[in-house]
């Protein structure tokens, strides 16, 4: 059993929107990642999403409205819900979600990163 370093983990990663594996939680990654800028539209068909913000500001943009999670706040986006995030400064998040969630969801791009679990 690791203890994790949130300020030491965030402190290694150079990339914004590459999240990187911190931790698994039976069948669910516990992932970190700055964020900074817009992301994509997407959602995800059969995964939910949480994003905790531990340092700064996150707006989630839906179709219909934005949701601003502040530091220390989460927000759960359910699956098929499309969404994107977007970061005016640097952003510190906290994902949660099943270890397939590809981080573009039903979007393949440039940004799409892949890890060894996913569908």
């Amino acid at each position: 059993m690791d203890k994790v370093n949130l300020a030491a983990t965030f402190a290694q990663i150079d990339e914004t929107w590459s999240p990187t594996i911190a931790g698994r939680v039976n069948d669910m990654h516990v992932k970190l990642a700055k964020l900074k800028g817009e992301f994509v539209w997407h959602h995800h068909d059969h995964e939910d999403e949480l994003f905790l913000v531990v340092k700064g500001r996150l707006v989630i943009r839906l179709r219909d409205g934005q949701i601003v999670v502040d530091e220390g706040e989460f927000v759960i986006i359910p699956h098929g819900v499309e969404h994107m995030p977007v970061a005016e400064e640097e952003v510190h998040v906290l994902l949660f979600e099943p270890a397939t969630t590809r981080n573009t969801g039903n979007v393949q791009n440039e940004r799409t990163i892949h890890h060894p679990d996913e569908l």
